[in-house]
């Protein structure tokens, strides 16, 4: 904090204006995070994604039977919020797909965000089936959140197979720990959080700039806990 306040100091001195230092040191904080940590939200990733929606709404209505385009437009739906516009789609193109992995994870996770829980269930442990890894253990994640005001003995089931799968992962801790807290269990919470950081300490070099930010944001949570 009193490194910043110099800063910010030493900015005022050699802009003349505080409101041009503060712009110029929230952008400088912006990119050395962007660069090294990762914490902060992306300013560009909404506008690709919006880019690239647009790019492939373009293709589908060139060619509408393009099954590629529409799965990958129902991806970027359900990374922006869009579960409604993303499960439309992914029901058109379902013959296509039926041992697709990543398929059945995308239509769970659109289902059980728009209130069609035994379906996203049940098509989330399909893609599990197909293949337990896909996306690193996702599909748990998001059956552990459908499930922690319905049955929190079963989210925290689903809790426990993710960190089976991502017991090297910071990350993995980080999400475990939001959800103990989200359930109420808050020594479950700091202990997950302490695990994650200990997980990226004992990382090697090429991996803890991928985790970084993980262990950066238990540290922080530990505190508001």
């Amino acid at each position: 904090m009193i490194g910043k306040f110099l800063i910010f100091s030493l900015l005022w001195s050699l802009l003349g204006n505080p409101l041009l230092a503060l712009i110029v040191l929230l952008i400088v904080i912006y990119i050395l995070d962007h660069s090294f940590v990762g914490v902060l939200p992306s300013v560009s990733k909404p506008w690709k994604r919006r880019r690239s929606a647009a790019r492939l709404r373009q293709q589908i209505a060139l060619n509408t039977n393009d099954v590629t385009a529409k799965f990958d437009l129902a991806r970027i739906w359900i990374e922006g919020k869009k579960y409604h516009q993303a499960l439309e789609v992914l029901l058109e193109i379902q013959s296509r797909y039926e041992d697709s992995a990543d398929y059945w994870n995308a239509r769970g996770t659109a289902e059980v965000h728009t209130g069609h829980l035994e379906d996203g269930e049940q098509h989330l442990l399909k893609a599990l089936d197909i293949n337990p890894r896909v996306q690193y253990g996702e599909p748990y994640l998001h059956l552990a959140a459908a499930f922690k005001e319905r049955d929190a003995n079963k989210a925290l089931h689903y809790l426990q197979q993710f960190q089976d799968i991502q017991s090297s992962s910071s990350e993995g801790y980080y999400l475990a720990g939001l959800m103990y807290r989200t359930l109420g269990r808050k020594d479950e919470a700091m202990a997950a959080f302490n695990q994650s950081i200990a997980v990226y300490r004992s990382l090697p070099k090429y991996r803890k700039r991928s985790e970084r930010k993980w262990a950066v944001r238990s540290f922080f949570r530990k505190r508001i806990s």
